[in-house]
Parts: structure tokens; sequence; C-alpha cells
């Protein structure tokens, strides 16, 4: 309680020394969409103390007119200076953890159910630690049919890569706001990009993302074009992904590391995988949320779609990065099917979820598969005995439904809402007419 008085200090003196006049206080509604209300810095010390009352009825999947009542109680250790506000009355911002009016947690928070799901794996003596890679796509606008800014393609340089000076400045104003940066390069796909975010903790990493996506937004904005998360938005070309490696440590060892093991995976780590691979089917609605997630899982575009694990295979849905002599802090599995669209909060808490199980319950890891199975035919994968995941969201749904994993780790408030949300968009995709389907029978019909 003495650290956090410290931090409130520090946050106080941080903003008057600043010049900062408004405080955006953020949280993220059971879709993963960033909301945020703000506060004058005459406010700010009263908000810290007892958190700052607003209507949550009318956010998405939090709670009904008669019981609308919510604070938002800001957390002081996410207090960053937007790079972008001027330097006389400047912005910041905190993210925000949801309370009822009695002060306890709102169940329908998703930061909520990420601490908890991290207090599950500190109980079993773990930390967890992640840093995914985020893909996005450059545009002139958001309107009609996406117009690409370049014909670049995989880490080319200008002058194909019009782009450079955007992730220059996204990555100068991420640093700026203590978001550390690992690499930034031109995707595979035109006119799309990569900014890889250093490892760390996954509560901080949720915030992370969620901030690195604003970020991008506004550079773009600022650039006179448009970015994009969305998973699949060019037909033909790869889409998006959002390739998130984990690991567990306890203290500062890497407990997925053993010297003596052909993979140089302890037991831990196979377990964790095996967790992933057993529960991936109940997840992936969770982890690639959109009708639009599953035209990018398809086979042959560099999306991960069956279910088995490996070294050097990038066709496989989880792969163990070689490892590096004296580099054992960095042992980790790779989880590539999640796109960049889904929420981060509940995205990192069942995927610990589904490795935690796999831990407790000492899952048998399969052989891992080295050959490219974008090329096997059906029989050779049913002989290895290798599944898909499901092809669409309705498929993606279902499975989450009968998944007490899911349900437990989500806690039924989101549980249930976002089934409900994703069965409404389900119907409205189900029931458009699309362009295709003009263009295809019109004439013929």
């Amino acid at each position: 309680m003495e650290n956090n008085d410290k931090m409130k200090e520090y946050v106080l003196k941080k903003a008057y020394d600043n010049n900062i006049k408004f405080i955006r206080l953020w949280f993220t509604d059971v879709q993963g969409f960033l909301k945020s209300f703000s506060i004058t810095i005459e406010e700010l010390e009263g908000a810290l103390e007892e958190g700052m009352g607003f209507d949550g009825s009318s956010i998405e999947g939090y709670s009904r007119i008669e019981e609308s009542d919510m604070i938002a109680m800001p957390d002081p250790n996410t207090f960053q200076i937007l790079p972008w506000s001027p330097a006389e009355k400047g912005v910041a911002r905190m993210f925000c953890d949801i309370l009822e009016p009695n002060g306890s947690h709102f169940e329908g928070d998703p930061r909520w159910v990420l601490r908890k799901t991290l207090a599950k794996a500190k109980e079993m003596g773990y930390t967890f630690y992640v840093g995914p890679e985020l893909e996005y796509f450059y545009f002139k606008s958001d309107k009609g049919i996406p117009e690409i800014l370049d014909k670049g393609g995989y880490f080319d340089l200008t002058p194909l890569d019009a782009a450079t000076s955007l992730r220059r400045d996204t990555i100068l104003y991420l640093e700026s706001m203590g978001i550390g940066v690992e690499y930034s390069h031109h995707e595979v796909a035109p006119s799309q990009h990569e900014i890889d975010l250093r490892y760390t903790d996954a509560l901080t990493m949720a915030d992370n993302a969620m901030t690195y996506r604003l970020v991008v937004k506004e550079v773009a904005l600022r650039h006179g074009v448009y970015a994009t998360f969305m998973p699949k938005p060019i037909f033909g070309v790869n889409g998006s992904g959002m390739h998130t490696h984990q690991s567990l440590f306890k203290g500062d060892k890497n407990v997925f590391f053993d010297p003596n093991d052909e993979y140089n995976l302890s037991d831990i780590g196979k377990y964790y995988i095996a967790g992933l691979l057993k529960h991936c089917k109940e997840i992936v609605a969770i982890t690639n949320q959109w009708v639009n997630s599953y035209k990018r899982l398809v086979p042959g575009y560099e999306a991960p779609v069956y279910i088995s694990w490996a070294r050097r295979n990038r066709s496989t849905l989880v792969r163990v990065p070689m490892y590096k002599p004296g580099k054992e802090k960095s042992t980790r599995i790779e989880f590539r099917c999640p796109d960049p669209a889904c929420n981060p909060y509940l995205a990192f808490s069942v995927m610990l979820a589904a490795g935690l199980e796999g831990i407790k319950n000492k899952y048998e890891l399969p052989e891992p598969i080295e050959e490219n199975i974008f090329e096997m035919d059906v029989k050779k994968r049913e002989e290895a005995g290798i599944e898909t995941l499901p092809d669409n969201l309705y498929e993606a749904v279902k499975y989450m439904e009968n998944s007490k994993l899911v349900r437990e780790t989500l806690g039924d408030h989101i549980f249930f809402k976002f089934i409900e949300n994703k069965k409404v968009e389900w119907e409205r995709y189900r029931t458009h007419v699309s362009q295709y389907e003009l263009d295809t029978y019109l004439s013929i019909l």
C-alpha cells in the first residue's frame, strides 16, 4: 500500500511538473475497443484516491441500465504523457480498473480477467511474459476498396517502403511512453507492416498493445493515411497476425528451458504447449474474434490452421524458436493463430489458462511436425493425426460455448456477453448479400 501511495505522489508531481492539464482515463470494453473520458488536473488527486464514477450502461458488454454506476480506478503505474499533446496544458493517460460502487472488481472488466488469470499462475509460482508481433496495413483511407501505399515485400527498404517515416514516428512515440520496441519492418503483403514490442509481463503488455494500436492509428492520421488491424483486408495476400511469444518464469529463471532436452524444452514447457494444442479450438473465438479473422486463417498465406507444433516449421500452430547458447531466458513458445484485432486482455488470459491446464494435468505433447503441412494432402494429415482450427466464427463460438476452461477463465459475465455478441455478428454476416454473390449469380440465375 505504501508503494501505491508513492506512485500516486509520483503521478501528481509528474503531472504538475510537465504542465499537464487533462488526464484521459482509459479502459477496454469486452470487444477490446479502447474507451476513454477525461478529467482535469484539479480532479487528479481525488481520482487517484477514490476513482471516477461513470455510466457503464452504454459500454459494450458492461451493465444493464438499472445497475449502470461504475467506478474507473486509475492505475498509477500506467501514467504516461501522450507525446502528440501540446507542451502547454498537455494530456496524459492512465489505464483503469473498473470497480462496482461498493469497491469490488467489476466482473465485466477484461483487465480484471487477466489479473485473475495471472494470480492463478502466481499461485503455481509463475510469472507470465509475452511478446506479441502485431501486423497491420496502411491504406490511403478507410473508404471503399483499400488503396495500398506501396508494393513492398518482406523486409523491403525504401523507395518501395513508403511508410518508413510512419514507422519511425510510431516507434519514437511508443518509446517516449515507456514501451520497448524490438523490431520494425515491412511485412510480406503490399502496404503491410510490423512493429514488435519487447517482451514484458502480460498485464503491462496488454496495456502496451492497446496503446500501440492507438499510436499506430494516430501517427497514420497525422500523415494523412489510415492504419488498420483488420485481419484480412485484401483478398489474395497475407492477412495480419499477432504471433504471440510466451514464457513462464520463476524469479529470473525461465522454466521452459532445459539444457539436456533435444529441443531445449523442459517438461513444463512441453506440458504448456500440449495445453495450447488441446484447448486451441475452444480459445480461438477469443484470439480470433471477428468474422473476418477466419478469412486470414486459410492454408497457404503463412496462417497457422493446423494443430501441431515444430521448431523450424512456420505452417504449424505452435513454433519453438531455436535455442541460442547463452540465451536461456529467451526460450519461448510462439502461438501463431491470434490476430491483432483481438482483445489482448482476454487473449492473453485464455492462452495462459490453456497452458497452465496442460501443466496441471501433465498433458502429453505429440511429436513435432517439421514437414510443410500446407503441402500435405488430407489423407497424409489424417495419418499424422493433424486436426485443423475452426474455419469460421460460428464454429469457433460453438467450441467456446462448450468450454469449461474458457468459462472459468472469463467468468460468466464476459463469457455469456461475448458469445451473445458474436452470435449477433455471425447472424448479420450470414444473412448479408455480398458483392461476390451479386457478381457471381445475378447475371446467370
